[in-house]
């Protein structure tokens, strides 16, 4: 599928906002990798897709850069307290269970960056020390690889900080 197409399938898919770039212009900030030191998701050293098992940030952001270009996906929810994991963590894999139907259209290689840790699997192989089941599917979120999600959002003509009640996810698709 060519990009246009999987611009305007995104937006049948129904996500609120996608916009295509290079990924040269993706900023990366080492320092956001405390972000998933804190561990607020429960998954840090306990995911395949997560810190520190996904690689060094530059690990990630090499990984990343691979693909020339990405598709960038926004889906807006209401939810008023953005802090509240009961609320967050439905619509964050539902925004990935989006990505993931709109990468089986493209009909090509391509790399997922979601908007949370994997959840192919539950629980992850990682628990066990043992290898993934699914090394090509396996997403890390925006975190992992130290994006600044705010820079690219406003870059692509997309809000970040939505106003009360409303809280944005991003993924990519990077092709």
């Amino acid at each position: 599928m060519d990009e246009k197409k999987l611009l305007a399938a995104a937006l049948t898919e129904g996500f609120a906002n996608a916009a295509l770039i290079d990924t040269k212009s993706i900023t990366f900030i080492p320092a956001f990798r405390i972000l998933c030191e804190e561990n607020t998701c429960g998954k840090y050293n306990a995911n395949h897709a997560c810190p520190p098992l996904c690689g060094t940030v530059e690990e990630m952001r090499e990984k990343l850069l691979q693909w020339p270009r990405a598709l960038v996906l926004q889906t807006m929810w209401d939810i008023d307290d953005p802090l509240d994991s009961a609320q967050i963590k439905p619509a964050k894999e539902q925004h990935n269970q989006m990505t993931r139907r709109l990468i089986a259209q493209a009909e090509s290689p391509c790399l997922m960056v979601g908007a949370s840790g994997c959840d192919l699997c539950s629980p992850c192989t990682a628990a066990e020390g043992k290898p993934c089941r699914f090394p090509d599917r396996c997403a890390s979120c925006m975190s992992a690889y130290c994006i600044f999600v705010e820079e690219m959002a406003r870059g692509c003509g997309m809000e970040y900080d939505c106003g009360p009640g409303v809280t944005a996810f991003f993924s990519l698709i990077c092709f």
